[in-house]
């Protein structure tokens, strides 16, 4: 009898296996490329995918990643999804949508993250791998809808998961279309169907369905406090990527002009709608007018009237005291346009309204969401930095600081314990755009994993043997 090595073994039981749950696992059989009618449907056929990828090796999920990498970089498919989340959402902007589904593709870390650790002595050799949860329900924005899916798809299955995506109602037809061409993909490299999967019509009914459901082994939430505080407290494993207010602030030391182009940089990109954007200015008195200046030269539109300035809140509020959903991800030109605030036919298009305000100010004190920007004064920058930790609202989420203050720069950051630190930068270099780093719109202060990537949806397992394969 010829004798069978290990990996021809595997390849044998893999078949055999794919054969025997056919139905449940292969695109030309259910034709369901991950989108279905039921969240029961679609936890049961992800569960059935999830237990046929677990005998993949690793190269295969290799492959497999960048199969989807593919996918999402092909021209026409980023062209699609980033008009799309515009049309659909009515949030944000293209080129701004083109940007971070790239950034998501090209920087979502891999299984090559996955290093095994390795322990030898006298006692043996023990391994510590990162093995999968099982079936992972994600809940995604329509904030960032495609940028969401692509990070966590990436990240859930390189750690050997398979993913159910609850997506907001405001992005389902973008979702679902999203969804079937990444299984197509996948299947098309040779991966079981419905490694990730969703349901035509979201809701909260379908939502709470996957969070309660035993086949889903861990919970990821992408959204506000509401909904985080909801995983959270469902008893399983949860990561929790909540809402944040991140303060800018500027000090005597820093190069005030190039300041004033990176908050504004910051805070308009995608119309405002990540959750690291700059979202309030805290300036040191002595240089805070110079920084209007150069904010104002570089695509900011000054308010100065304290009648327009609550007008313009009044307008853009709910009766909550939040942001009104439909002056969410909006132009700076479409808030003027609507406020009634003419441009001049001679000035540049405004990327960014800004205003001086107080302390407490409503603009300071809730993250709305748009190009809106509140500037308030403080006398020195340790008082700009006891400002800005209490507007961050304790949610650790992302800050920013222009200085060349090394010792303060140093207290800043540990004071506020933010997820992310800027300095000297854009907030979107924290997430890797011109900054060093993977990128993720997966950001989980509250849970603690901060910048996911496929580690964060593992297991820590080991693997030991006794007395053996110690060789030294």
């Amino acid at each position: 009898m010829q004798n069978i090595d290990e990996k021809q073994l595997r390849e044998i039981v893999h078949r055999v296996v794919k054969d025997l749950d056919a139905n449940a696992v292969s695109c030309n059989s259910t034709n369901h490329y991950g989108v279905f009618d039921s969240m029961d449907e679609a936890i049961n056929a992800s569960e059935k995918a999830q237990r046929t990828y677990m005998l993949c090796s690793m190269a295969d999920r290799e492959k497999y990643i960048n199969a989807l990498r593919e996918t999402i970089l092909d021209p026409a498919n980023m062209e699609k999804m980033s008009r799309d989340a515009v049309a659909e959402t009515g949030m944000g902007k293209y080129e701004y949508k083109l940007i971070k589904n790239r950034l998501a593709a090209t920087k979502s870390p891999g299984p090559e993250s996955l290093a095994t650790e390795a322990f030898s002595g006298d006692g043996g050799l023990t391994l510590v791998e990162y093995c999968p949860f099982g079936v992972i329900g994600a809940i995604t924005p329509a904030t960032n809808p495609t940028e969401t899916i692509i990070c966590n798809s990436i990240g859930m299955l390189s750690g050997g998961n398979s993913v159910i995506f609850s997506p907001h109602p405001r992005a389902k037809k973008l979702s679902a279309w999203f969804v079937t061409i990444l299984n197509q993909a996948l299947v098309a490299a040779g991966a079981p169907d419905n490694l990730i999967a969703t349901v035509r019509e979201p809701s909260v009914e379908t939502t709470n369905e996957m969070m309660s459901h035993p086949k889903v082994r861990m919970l990821v939430a992408t959204g506000g406090p509401g909904i985080v505080k909801l995983v959270m407290s469902s008893g399983k494993k949860a990561i929790g990527a909540g809402a944040g207010n991140p303060p800018v602030v500027v000090d005597k030391t820093a190069d005030i002009k190039k300041a004033a182009i990176d908050i504004v940089n910051g805070c308009a990109f995608d119309n405002n709608l990540p959750c690291i954007a700059e979202k309030e200015v805290v300036a040191v008195d002595s240089i805070a007018d110079c920084l209007i200046q150069h904010m104002q030269e570089n695509g900011a539109y000054l308010i100065k009237d304290a009648t327009q300035i609550q007008a313009l809140w009044d307008l853009v509020s709910n009766e909550k005291g939040g942001p009104a959903v439909n002056f969410v991800g909006k132009s700076a030109t479409y808030i003027l346009e609507k406020a009634g605030i003419s441009i001049a036919a001679s000035a540049q298009e405004p990327k960014v309204i800004i205003m001086e305000t107080n302390a407490d100010h409503p603009f300071v004190r809730e993250e709305m969401m748009m190009p809106i920007l509140p500037i308030v004064r403080a006398r020195d920058v340790d008082t700009a930095i006891d400002l800005a930790l209490e507007f961050e609202n304790g949610n650790r989420h992302t800050a920013i600081m222009h200085s060349t203050d090394v010792d303060k720069l140093t207290k800043m950051a540990k004071l506020l314990q933010t997820t992310i630190f800027v300095k000297n930068a854009p907030s979107y270099a924290g997430i890797g755009v011109g900054g060093e780093g993977h990128a993720t719109f997966t950001i989980a202060g509250p849970t603690g994993e901060g910048l996911t990537c496929a580690k964060s949806f593992c297991r820590m397992r080991r693997c030991v043997m006794s007395e053996a394969l110690h060789i030294r």
